[in-house]
């Protein structure tokens, strides 16, 4: 990947706050919208969520999962030529008790500070993504292999 396409995909991660999350729900495909944080060397990206939703108990059963990153429509002719980040990787919900909670909750709401009341709901738990590989698309004809030590490398830049 050259430098250029390197800096595009680590603005996406930095600048993009909602991703797809794609869990497989009784075998079946499902996909729902969730804001996600990361961690600084692109490492692991943080959900908060409900275990009311299907999602979560999909997670729970199965903790194979997808994320895609995509940057924003802007309404370009060509929409395919948006860039964008397809990870596959695993899911674990990260116990309150975790030495690292108090890191990853404030990161998340440094980035969604409106989520502040959902930290005392019950319910609502941070989930780490761990990424095993992935694809990016930085445009049309420029599509590249993702690896974990791709992603931490471009989280310097």
């Amino acid at each position: 990947m050259d430098t250029q396409s390197e800096q595009k995909l680590a603005n996406l991660i930095r600048n993009t706050r909602v991703a797809a999350l794609g869990t497989l729900h009784d075998g079946e495909p499902n996909l729902a919208m969730v804001a996600i944080a990361v961690e600084s060397d692109f490492s692991a990206f943080y959900i908060h969520v409900s275990t009311l939703g299907k999602h979560t108990r999909d997670m729970q059963a199965d903790p194979r999962v997808s994320l895609l990153i995509t940057e924003t429509d802007d309404h370009r002719p060509d929409p395919q030529t948006l860039a964008r980040l397809s990870l596959n990787g695993t899911a674990g919900m990260l116990p309150r008790t975790d030495p690292h909670y108090p890191q990853v909750k404030h990161a998340y709401l440094t980035r969604f500070p409106e989520a502040e009341q959902l930290f005392s709901l019950g319910d609502f738990n941070l989930w780490r993504i761990s990424p095993k590989g992935g694809r990016f698309v930085a445009g049309f004809a420029q599509a590249f292999n993702v690896m974990p030590e791709v992603l931490v490398k471009v989280s310097a830049l």
